[in-house]
Order: C-alpha cells, then structure tokens, then sequence
C-alpha cells in the first residue's frame, strides 16, 4: 500500500528534494508551506512538520493536529535543543528529526513510525459488534476537509495591567508572572513586532544569559493558555507580534489595553 505523506515545510530548497526523494521510495506526497494549510489537511498517513514556519510556531500546527487526529506525527527542524523535543512529544509528536538528516534515516523513521501506528490499530480491533446485516451501514469517520465546519473565530482578549488579570471571552485566564509580562509587552503596539532580544530585555533582563528558548516554551504555553495559536504570531528569523486588533468589545474597562480578534 503506497504511503501517503503531507510535508509543511516552508523553505523551497528543502521541500521540493524532500517531495522527490520520498517520491523514489514509493511514497505520495503532498506539500504546503504554511501552518494554516498543514491544519486543513488532508493529512494522509503520516505527517513531517516543520517547526520554524512563516505564519505560526509548529509547535502550535503540532497541537491543532491532534485535537481532530491521531495521524502521525514526525517533526523537522533545526531546533535540536531539548526543551523542543520534548515540547513537541509531550504535545503528541511520534518522532523528532533534527536537520540536516539523510533521506535514508528519514524512511525509516517513517516505516518505524507507520508500522508502530499499525500495528497500535490492529491490537485496538473493533469496539463493537458487528451490526447486523439489515442494518444502514454507519457513515465515515472523518467528513471530507469542505464538509467540516470553518475555524471557529478567536473570542476578544483583554490584558488589565493595573491588576495583572487576562480574560479571553470574560473567562479569566490565569498566568505566570512572566507570561502576563511577555503578553502584557505585545500588547503594548498591537501588531508591532518585537524581536527574541527586545522581549529577553524588558521581560527578563538585559544580562539574561540563560537559554533562549525558554522564550519559545513561554510563548506555546501562552498561546495554549489563550486557546487559540493565531493570538501570537511568529515571524521566522524576527521575532514576535501579538494579532492586530480591530476594536474594543462591549465591556471593556476603559482604559484596559485590548487586541480584539486576528
């Protein structure tokens, strides 16, 4: 049975060898460049995610993927560091590969993968017994991408820095006081970007030495803290911006800084 592949893979120069080397080995491919397409699917059996993508942090791709689905999942980057690969396992991801890697140890990694979530069904087998042979045969699982419902739109998100209190949709959200200070900087200029080192200065300290990525974990658990990835948007290679807001929602209290919906 032929392998179907979906690649989310922004760069060209990776992607289009990717497609034709796992082409040669029997496998089809479908690519696409931003978290957003890669969320639409379809996702075939088995899923190579990039983590550093134009639109949204993989990672957040990742977690989308499996709230609708058990596909697996197997992640390309260049982010080797530790915090991501366990980041990105915790959040469902069946197996880590750190670029550059060859396309052998690619393959099989995905027939590692494949075989593992075969095998995971054939021990599950059937839940119920089998319906009897006048009874209406049950409609598929999972509807075609058109049929299922459009994403559902962000609820309006208001930071109160005299109190330090976040609410997304009137429901408050607790935070860390490093996350109410990173969230609280972005919404300082809506929409403005903030780079790694202007937010490691005014949230941590401007002699912070620690690990850059703690940055990145502090910003997937915000973005999961909010409910929804689009709320904070990551701009490869520049750094952060919170989503442009569009007005302020009934209930606001005046003169608490709001982002309305991206």
């Amino acid at each position: 049975m032929t392998v179907r592949a979906l690649l989310i893979e922004d760069d060209e120069t990776i992607a289009e060898p990717l497609v034709e080397g796992l082409g040669r080995y029997g496998l089809r491919v479908g690519h696409v460049s931003t978290g957003a397409a890669g969320l639409e699917g379809p996702y075939g059996d088995i899923v190579l995610l990039d983590l550093g993508l134009p639109d949204m942090d993989g990672i957040d791709v990742c977690r989308g993927i499996r709230q609708v689905s058990d596909v697996p999942i197997i992640m390309l980057t260049a982010r080797g560091e530790e915090a991501d690969r366990v980041l990105g396992l915790e959040l469902g991801a069946d197996d880590y590969l750190a670029k550059p890697f060859s396309m052998r140890e690619l393959i099989a990694r995905i027939r590692a993968v494949t075989r593992r979530s075969q095998r995971t069904a054939t021990a599950a087998g059937p839940t119920t017994p089998a319906a009897p042979a006048t009874t209406a045969p049950a409609p598929a699982v999972t509807p075609p991408a058109a049929a299922q419902p459009p994403p559902r739109e962000p609820e309006p998100l208001v930071v109160d820095r005299r109190t330090r209190q976040v609410w997304v949709g009137g429901a408050p959200v607790a935070l860390t006081p490093k996350e109410f200070e990173l969230l609280a900087l972005l919404t300082e200029d809506p929409g403005a970007v903030y780079s790694r080192q202007q937010i490691l200065d005014r949230v941590w300290d401007p002699h912070f030495h620690g690990p850059t990525k703690t940055l990145d974990v502090h910003i997937a658990t915000l973005r999961r803290k909010l409910g929804d990835p689009a709320w904070i948007q990551t701009l490869r290679g520049v750094g952060f911006r919170l989503a442009v807001h569009s007005g302020v929602p009934a209930g606001t209290p005046s003169g608490v800084p709001e982002a309305a919906r991206p």
